[in-house]
């Protein structure tokens, strides 16, 4: 895809978002894998079974995504070809989350400067899984940094980088892929079994992005006179104690720029969860440090924009 077509796409998002009046894809993804897995559990049954129905459900929502999204641009560009860019950007835009993710940090950075910590809990909570309702100050940075900084990988970094290689049918089958890993992939015993392939594909379809993430925080550090070398030695270091094999690059990316430590205790519907420490504690945790994330996601962002658009002069 023409690196333009992607900028356009960047811009549309950071201007409107997800316009509640058009439909989102990703929510015809949702509930097209409600529906599946219901046909499916009825089918298949056991260990086994259940692993198989797993493998077809993710087969089915991601390949029909890609082919779905691609018949439509076929459809539109043989109407009219300035039509079908269009709704190529558009469909692009659908599948980043620039708005929305620092939309979202900013609330809770607002909320917390004005004293409303009840409230920064409840924001927090709709966009992580831990338990936040008695979350004092600091463990409300600690937990908005984190996502921002996941999320930045999952849902700025990654759709770029597939729309760049196959256009916005790719980069709707990556949100097909995401979509299906925050349905499905959860290790209790419901999901355990089946999800198992939805969490195996999520993984490796994040491989490059979230590791190209965590060098691009290192650099955007550079630019915002954030600590890059502990940026980049807290990724050689830390990166992989994190439970995921992708989220811990950005995360300890952002935890060395900071200079703050990322993970510890968590609680899950009233469970303790102990996770890794990323990163040295060298400063506490404060609320400007959420603004210095927001700012490390947008020189992010234009990093990759810059060197994609840089890349493509070289290969030509």
């Amino acid at each position: 895809m023409e690196n333009y077509l992607v900028l356009i796409a960047v811009i549309i998002d950071l201007l409107v978002g997800d316009p509640n009046i058009l439909p989102h894809p990703v929510v015809i993804i949702g509930k097209g894998i409600n529906w599946l897995e219901l046909g499916l559990r009825k089918i298949f049954s056991g260990k086994f079974g259940l692993k198989i129905a797993g493998v077809i459900l993710s087969v089915v929502v991601i390949g029909s995504t890609y082919l779905i999204s691609q018949l439509i641009l076929e459809i539109f560009f043989g109407f009219n070809y300035h039509l079908g860019l269009i709704i190529n950007i558009w469909l692009l835009s659908t599948t980043i989350a620039i708005k929305g993710l620092i939309g979202a940090g900013r609330e809770i950075y607002n909320q917390l400067t004005t004293d409303q910590l009840k409230q920064a809990r409840k924001s927090l909570g709709w966009i992580v899984g831990r338990d936040t309702d008695s979350l004092e100050e600091g463990e409300i940075v600690r937990g908005t940094i984190e996502t921002l900084a996941e999320n930045t990988s999952d849902g700025i970094i990654a759709p770029l980088f597939f729309g760049l290689i196959g256009g916005a049918p790719l980069a709707l089958a990556y949100k097909a892929v995401n979509t299906l890993d925050s349905m499905v992939a959860y290790q209790n015993e419901k999901y355990q079994d089946f999800g198992w392939a939805a969490a195996k594909i999520d993984d490796l379809a994040n491989l490059i992005p979230a590791r190209l993430t965590g060098g691009l925080f290192v650099i955007a550090a550079v630019f915002l006179n954030k600590e890059w070398k502990l940026a980049l030695e807290t990724i050689m270091k830390d990166a992989k104690k994190h439970p995921s094999p992708n989220a811990g690059f950005p995360e300890a990316a952002i935890a060395g720029a900071l200079q703050i430590r990322l993970g510890g205790v968590n609680y899950y519907q009233g469970q303790r969860s102990k996770r890794a420490y990323l990163g040295q504690a060298k400063v506490d945790f404060a609320t400007e440090q959420i603004q210095d994330t927001i700012k490390l996601i947008y020189w992010n962002t234009g990093i990759f924009l810059a060197g994609s658009y840089l890349l493509s002069l070289v290969l030509r």
